[in-house]
C-alpha cells in the first residue's frame, strides 16, 4: 500500500491566522491611516469654519480683531508676571508688557484702524500663500494638483482684491477672505488625503 499525498487544504485555525496576518497593519500603515483621517477631519473643519465666515464676514472680522487683541493681552500679562516674580526686579522688565498692553487697549479701542492694518498685512500674507500654492501644485499630481493651483489662483486674486479696496470695508473683505481660503484650503487637504489613500491602495495592490 502507498501512503497518500499529504492534503494542501489548510485548517480553519491556519485560514484565520493567514487573514490576520495580510490584515495585520504595520506601525507605519497605522501612522499613514492616522495621518489620512486627521487630514480629512481638518479639511472638513476648514470648509465648515470657511461657510461659516462668508455667511458671517462682518463678525468673523470683528472677532479676528478681538483675536489679535485677546493675544496681545495675553502676552502682556505673562511678562507681567515674570517680570514680577524676578528677582532682580529691573524696570526694563516691565517695558515689553506695558507696550503690548498699550497695543491690546488700541486694538480694543480703534479697531477700525486696527483692521485696515490687519487687511493689509493680510493682502501680503495671501501673495504669499497664493504664490506658494501654485508653486507646490507643480509637485502634486491628479486633482490634488487642480484644486492646490486653484487655490492659489483664488487666493492671489483675493489679496488684489484687498489692496485695491484697503482700508474700506476691511471687516468684511477679511472675513470674506478668511472663508474662502479656509474652504478651498480644506478641500485642497481633502484631496492630498485621497491620493495619499489610493497611492497605498495601489502599493497593497
Amino acid at each position: 500500500m502507498t501512503d497518500s499525498a499529504p492534503s494542501s487544504e489548510k485548517t480553519p485555525e491556519e485560514k484565520f491566522e493567514t487573514a490576520a496576518e495580510i490584515t495585520r497593519e504595520t506601525p507605519a500603515q497605522q501612522l499613514k491611516f492616522a495621518f489620512i483621517k486627521n487630514t480629512k477631519v481638518i479639511g472638513m473643519v476648514m470648509i465648515t469654519i470657511g461657510v461659516l465666515s462668508i455667511l458671517l464676514p462682518n463678525f468673523i472680522g470683528m472677532a479676528f480683531n478681538t483675536f489679535v487683541g485677546g493675544i496681545f493681552l495675553l502676552a502682556s500679562l505673562a511678562l507681567a508676571l515674570n517680570a514680577w516674580h524676578n528677582k532682580k526686579q529691573h524696570m526694563s522688565l516691565w517695558f515689553k508688557p506695558f507696550v503690548l498692553a498699550a497695543l491690546a487697549l488700541i486694538i480694543f479701542m480703534h479697531p477700525a484702524i486696527i483692521l485696515g492694518v490687519l487687511g493689509l498685512l493680510i493682502a501680503i500674507y495671501f501673495l504669499i500663500s497664493g504664490f506658494s500654492s501654485m508653486v507646490l501644485s507643480f509637485e502634486l499630481q491628479s486633482s490634488a494638483k487642480v484644486f492646490s493651483l486653484l487655490n492659489g489662483f483664488i487666493t492671489l486674486v483675493l489679496g488684489v482684491v484687498v489692496l485695491t479696496n484697503w482700508p474700506f470695508s476691511s471687516a468684511w473683505i477679511i472675513g470674506l477672505i478668511i472663508g474662502v481660503t479656509f474652504i478651498f484650503d480644506g478641500i485642497a487637504l481633502l484631496s492630498i488625503a485621497n491620493q495619499i489613500n489610493k497611492t497605498q491602495e495601489k502599493l497593497i495592490n
